[in-house]
């Protein structure tokens, strides 16, 4: 027997969209799962995004007012996809309507954010599940299990990357995701909090690091009207971007290992070049989310000139089964998504948390401020709790 679960989505841009599709695609990948989601409203403030989304996508309501969301009885798991700034009010309000929730990364502008909405999931109940995306790729969990089984020996350093240029253009328009107090820290929280999450998948707490950051496009124009993903508004009123373009950060873990984690939004030619190279003392594995379901491997005992593997991952690795019957069979991003939503609406009908929680958002949001607080001091700084 399967259960109806009703779920709305707050906030209808991209992201907005993917849940939405996320839910749809549930059955079809986990027919086990005992709930079915059943999209019951969506809210979104841009006149008529909101009623559009509801006709295309199947929702039965819409509304321009999300806490016409958390009033409603219909519904028992909520998708939070509005910019950064309404992540602390709407999750706050959502868990303790009892509402569970699904809130994108990075949970607020702040660590006190993302713990104010941890504090309020874990007070009320609710399962609460976080968008750190890149951590559900089964070459990733792969690359984990291997390097907890000892296969590449001790870690002793790793690198991450994420450079996009989806802000590389000078006539992009000045969102709120280029102003402190709507977008919070920039490229730290849109991709820099990727990075902390699969440094502390990977690899364990992060003890003490030393950062510097840089803003390379310092004025944009403003939009004149609503504007969806990066659109561009040149001719507008020109005003100051107030938050980072870019990010490097020497990182050093409990375990003992060094890391370099590095972070650019207007790298003009890079389209999404994120991954990882983590090295230990019998070997080595690679990951690049553009080739994302293969790993680069290196194990044995020759040390010198050892060579470098190939692998594809298959059903063995994570939750590759549930989309594709053998290993050289792509995956892409939106299934990184479903996975989420698997994972989250499992949480719910178990009652147990399964995959990123909002207590892994306030982890890495510690690491976004000791990155903040160590290139404002230009010093090493510890990481705090969060």
């Amino acid at each position: 027997m399967v259960d109806e679960l009703g779920v709305a989505v707050i906030g209808f841009g991209w992201m907005g969209r993917v849940h939405t599709q996320a839910y749809a695609r549930l059955p079809h990948h986990y027919p086990q799962l005992p709930l079915r989601p059943r999209l019951v409203t969506v809210a979104e403030e841009v006149p008529g995004r909101a009623e559009e989304a509801a006709e295309r996508f199947g929702f039965a309501t819409a509304t321009r007012d999300w806490r016409d969301v958390a009033a409603d009885p219909r519904v028992r798991a909520v998708s939070i996809t509005a910019p950064n700034f309404l992540h602390r009010e709407i999750g706050v309000a959502m868990a303790e309507a009892g509402k569970h929730i699904w809130i994108e990364k990075p949970v607020g502008l702040t660590a006190e954010d993302a713990r104010a909405v941890a504090d309020a999931v874990a007070k009320a109940g609710v399962q609460g599940a976080v968008g750190f995306n890149y951590r559900n790729a089964p070459a990733v969990e792969a690359a984990r299990d291997l390097i907890a089984s000892g296969g590449i020996g001790t870690v002793t350093h790793v690198r991450i990357r994420l450079f996009s240029d989806y802000a590389a253009h000078p006539d992009g328009a000045l969102t709120w995701r280029y102003e402190r107090a709507r977008g919070g820290s920039g490229v730290l929280g849109d991709l820099a909090s990727h990075g902390a999450d699969l440094a502390r998948f990977l690899l364990g707490d992060i003890t003490s690091l030393a950062a510097d950051t840089a803003v390379f496009v310092p004025e944009r124009a403003r939009p004149a009207g609503a504007t969806a993903g990066h659109a561009l508004a040149s001719g507008g009123e020109p005003g100051p971007v107030e938050n980072e373009d870019y990010v490097n950060c020497l990182l050093r873990f409990a375990s003992g290992a060094r890391g370099v984690l590095e972070a650019c939004r207007v790298s003009v030619g890079e389209q999404n070049n994120y991954g990882f190279e983590v090295h230990g003392t019998k070997g080595a594995v690679f990951w690049d989310f553009r080739r994302m379901n293969e790993l680069a491997v290196s194990r044995g005992s020759t040390y010198q000139d050892q060579p470098v593997s190939t692998v594809y991952v298959g059903p063995g690795a994570g939750e590759f089964v549930a989309f594709q019957p053998g290993a050289g069979n792509a995956m892409g991003y939106d299934d990184l998504k479903v996975i989420e939503a698997y994972r989250f609406v499992r949480s719910v009908a178990e009652g147990v948390p399964y995959g990123a929680t909002p207590a892994d958002a306030v982890r890495s949001a510690a690491v976004l401020e000791a990155m903040l607080r160590s290139a404002q001091e230009r010093a090493w700084v510890s990481v705090g709790a969060g």
